[in-house]
């Protein structure tokens, strides 16, 4: 509660109940919490990182070494917490890669930063050579970074192997990235000068049993539906595809209305006439040549008896989703009204199918011509296994995207911290005194992810450190950890390859928010409600 003095008599500002914690004592608690979550994600980094299992309210478990998943499902309280959470969601958000590096280097930048708040330097100051890091950062991950040919697959394969070898899928992670490399070629478009791959496009269907090597590729879409009637086609070649937004049954009226019947007759006539709107329903989507109907909305159960009549497989209560990937994918167009539709409008497809896939069926819409919208489906022994498995298939899917999008690579292995921090710690030497030190600390912040990498693999990060200074000294560039041999090796040549875009977003990520909590110096926490109040203090006493 703040009190002030007015001619020594106290006066309240802040509610009663409201907390308060100002100056040092306030961004000592924030570094603190920020240091809690970077470590709580620090020993899942690289190949050889560990996993974690969360276990939610409900019981339900996740085993995830995926940064933003585990961020995610961690039920976080403190602001500072949640915003570290905020930092990692955002970068899977923008490069779908990098989210446990992007926290770590936050929370080893804070680290640095209180080491020079000890010394009574200003956090003003260090914000001001940490921005200034940030900027020489990425000058000189600009003059590393090699441009590639989009076309060169074997490359683009390189990338998504390396998304996916800390996970659990790395011993397939071959075929896999073959996979991802294929879906997001698919799907890419050239708009302007620029390509452009939304890999909402590429549809993950999860369903267990079978292995990693049953994953499959579908050059067209999936629908997580079954054939609506018994009595209809489950096979249809050379399918000429409709796609309806507007319910195949007879509308009930917007206001409230009544029919008064006073006769059988007039009652046969009714049912009848209602039989006969949805028989004409039918034929018009049968005069159109359809033989594939997939709708948004509800088929009526008399409809789906004209339809499977007129031998014509239907599907309803589609995903809007899914409508929209089968427009992509068949070259379809969305109707809104049974009369608009015709032959132009229909989709192709070379098979539309029914089948089981574990203990479900479901339609495949596949051999569409040239399909901009894929699906791969995804196995696995468990429901645990399959999770993470299309969790490294996104990552895999992203970082192919990134480099489409921004065709430019960097070697992985820490070579590129190791080698900015180098730059960055003669650039310091120009810099005012104080500044100096900040930008120094900044190097030595990106020097802990090699150092974590060693660390996770068993190695000596003292010793693996001092070689990698040495080689980068050297001029080797690309030098980085093996954590496999334990050596330090050429990246590039190994094909450990990441997108320059991915860690240019991890430097601005981290030190985005390294900064706005280093500026953060006073923290007001009003009361909690009395019924929460209440309720602690019941359970307090029960215990």
């Amino acid at each position: 509660m703040a009190v002030a003095q007015l001619g020594g008599v106290p006066v309240l500002i802040l509610k009663e109940g409201t907390t308060r914690k100002t100056g040092r004592e306030a961004i000592h608690l924030n570094i603190m919490i920020a240091k809690a979550i970077a470590e709580a994600v620090k020993t899942t980094l690289g190949p050889k990182g560990m996993d974690k299992m969360l276990i939610d309210s409900l019981g339900d478990i996740t085993i995830s070494n995926d940064g933003a998943t585990i961020l995610d499902e961690m039920d976080v309280q403190h602001p500072i917490a949640k915003l570290m959470v905020e930092i990692a969601k955002a970068q899977d958000d923008e490069v779908g890669d990098g989210t446990t590096s992007t926290v770590i280097i936050a929370g080893e930048l804070l680290k640095e930063a209180e080491k020079l708040l000890d010394k009574n330097i200003h956090p003003t100051v260090i914000v001001s050579g940490y921005k200034k890091a940030l900027e020489k950062a990425k000058e000189v991950l600009r003059r590393m970074a090699i441009k590639v040919d989009i076309e060169d697959e074997e490359m683009l394969k390189k990338v998504a192997m390396t998304a996916m070898r800390s996970k659990a899928v790395a011993a397939v992670r071959e075929y896999l990235a073959e996979l991802a490399v294929k879906a997001v070629k698919q799907i890419a478009e050239k708009r302007g000068e620029e390509y452009v791959a939304d890999i909402d496009y590429v549809q993950l269907i999860k369903k267990k049993g079978g292995a990693f090597r049953d994953t499959q590729l579908v050059y067209g879409v999936i629908i997580d539906k079954e054939v609506v009637h018994p009595g209809m086609p489950k096979r249809v070649e050379n399918a000429k595809i409709a796609l309806i937004d507007a319910p195949l049954e007879v509308e009930k009226t917007e206001i409230d209305a009544e029919i008064r019947i006073s006769s059988p007759e007039q009652m046969q006539a009714f049912l009848e006439e209602e039989s006969r709107l949805l028989r004409e329903m039918v034929e018009k989507i049968k005069g159109a040549g359809a033989n594939v109907v997939f709708c948004q909305k509800g088929i009526d159960d008399l409809a789906q008896y004209y339809l499977a009549k007129a031998g014509i497989l239907a599907v309803r209560r589609v995903k809007k989703s899914d409508m929209e990937k089968l427009a992509r994918a068949t070259g379809a167009k969305i109707v809104t009204n049974i009369e608009d539709i015709s032959p132009e409008a229909l989709g192709t497809a070379k098979l539309v199918e029914e089948r089981k896939v574990a203990d479900e069926k479901m339609v495949f819409v596949e051999g569409c011509p040239n399909p901009r919208a894929v699906t791969i489906l995804v196995r696995g022994g468990a429901e645990h296994v399959v999770d993470e498995a299309e969790r490294a298939i996104h990552d895999a899917l992203c970082v192919v995207r990134n480099v489409i999008r921004e065709p430019k690579i960097v070697a992985g292995g820490g070579a590129v911290e190791i080698e900015v921090a180098l730059r960055l710690k003669e650039f310091a030497k120009k810099l005012p005194s104080k500044e100096q030190l900040a930008v120094t600390m900044f190097a030595e912040a990106l020097e802990s992810i090699p150092s974590i990498l060693a660390q996770n693999a068993g190695l000596e990060p003292v010793d693996v450190l001092a070689e990698l200074k040495k080689k980068h000294a050297e001029g080797e560039k690309w030098a980085g950890i093996n954590v496999f041999s334990g050596k330090v090796e050429n990246m590039m040549k190994l094909g450990v390859i990441e997108p320059a875009s991915v860690k240019k977003q991890v430097f601005k990520s981290a030190t985005e928010a390294a900064i706005m909590i280093l500026r953060i110096d006073d923290i007001i926490a009003a009361a909690p409600p009395k019924e929460k109040k209440e309720k602690e203090k019941e359970k307090s006493s029960e215990f």
